[in-house]
């Protein structure tokens, strides 16, 4: 093993300037319970975007330093500073996810248990050379799985899995689901279509909805039809939908979908009541593609929620057997429901040029970026 490390780092500094840099780092030593991984492969998720650009307007960016050590800066709009005071002037790790092959291991059973296997990791910065991280936060793969197969094993695979056992713990039955076509969403249709659940898919494009129907998708609408809203409403009441998950945030789809399962859950009621009826109806926000305000129209009665949804929250409202076995399912089917695909292969280098900044931040749907290191 090299006693050389390096790691991305977003830096915020007191004179309202984002800086991102490659920095030289200590090779880490391993606890007990803990095993360092030699990180071969890493998605650039929307997820770490926020950590990575954080509130800076990236049309200000301006590249320097040098091929092999890059440096991105960028302005960030005073007005958000008082809220990130508390990462200004310090180093901020970036990457949510990867995967890699143990290379050292504590003395502990379960970290001796991982030595050479390749691993997914999860958490503390994983855009780095060598990581060290607790056993807790590393899904062991089966024998033959790649670390580029492997490096998209916790933020959408748990993800939608999540989504999917929370619409169960709370007594749903369907699924509304919003930018369906991303690479989650696709996650997303493989499990309901495999455990049997019905899933209403919300697009905006023709080619998204060829895409999900090619897949097998049942219902899928189009937001940008003249028919949309009537088209969602009898998807609703077919399915009995009673929960959505929406990655986009700003804007009135919120409140649409919760118009339309109104709608439908009112549809054949003959007795009126200015309080709506009286099926709960949760919508969860969990993305932030759009930042602007959320509005809601509230013709949906009083019976109804908006809240956020993180992974994280979510896993620790599952319980411990639920999250083990999806742990479980997601390393035996990370080539099949689970699977990837990447667009663009990208060095720790690669990714702070600013074509490929221009590229992967724009989060289109069908273009996917991989940091691939070389073993």
């Amino acid at each position: 093993m090299t006693d050389k490390n390096k790691q991305l780092v977003s830096t915020i500094s007191d004179d309202n300037k984002l800086t991102l840099s490659l920095k030289d780092i200590e090779m880490p030593q391993p606890g007990a319970d803990e095993v360092v991984v030699r990180m071969e492969a890493m998605p650039l998720n929307p997820s770490d975007f926020g950590v990575m650009f954080s509130a800076a307007d990236m049309s200000t960016a301006v590249q320097s330093g040098t091929d092999d050590s890059p440096i991105i800066t960028a302005d960030v709009p005073a007005k958000f500073m008082p809220s990130l005071k508390t990462r200004v002037n310090k180093d901020t790790p970036v990457g949510n996810e990867g995967a890699g092959t143990v290379v050292a291991a504590g003395s502990s059973e379960a970290a001796q248990a991982l030595m050479g296997k390749m691993v997914a990791v999860i958490g503390g910065g994983t855009y780095r050379q060598y990581h060290c991280v607790n056993v807790r936060s590393c899904i062991e793969m089966q024998d033959g799985t790649t670390a580029t197969e492997a490096a998209s094993s916790f933020v959408n695979p748990l993800t939608s899995l999540a989504m999917v056992e929370t619409m169960r713990a709370e007594g749903h039955k369907a699924i509304v689901h919003a930018a369906a076509a991303s690479s989650l969403g696709q996650m997303l249709n493989r499990i309901c279509m495999a455990d049997g659940v019905d899933l209403v898919n919300i697009v905006r494009k023709d080619s998204q909805e060829k895409l999900l129907r090619d897949m097998g998708a049942k219902y899928v609408v189009n937001s940008s039809s003249e028919t949309f809203l009537a088209d969602l409403t009898a998807a609703i009441t077919e399915t009995g939908a009673t929960i959505s998950f929406d990655p986009i945030g700003g804007g009135k789809l919120t409140s649409d979908i919760l118009n339309c399962m109104e709608a439908a859950i009112t549809r054949d009621v003959e007795e009126y009541s200015v309080y709506g009826s009286n099926t709960f109806k949760q919508a969860y926000i969990y993305g932030a593609l759009d930042r602007g305000p959320i509005t809601l129209n509230r013709n949906f009665g009083f019976a109804w929620g908006v809240n956020g949804f993180l992974l994280f929250n979510a896993l620790g409202k599952l319980g411990s057997e639920t999250v083990q076995s999806m742990r479980k399912r997601v390393a035996e089917e990370i080539t099949t429901t689970f699977a990837s695909s990447y667009t663009h292969e990208v060095t720790l280098e690669e990714a702070l040029q600013l074509k490929s900044i221009a590229a992967y931040g724009k989060q289109a749907t069908g273009e996917k970026y991989l940091i691939k290191l070389q073993v």
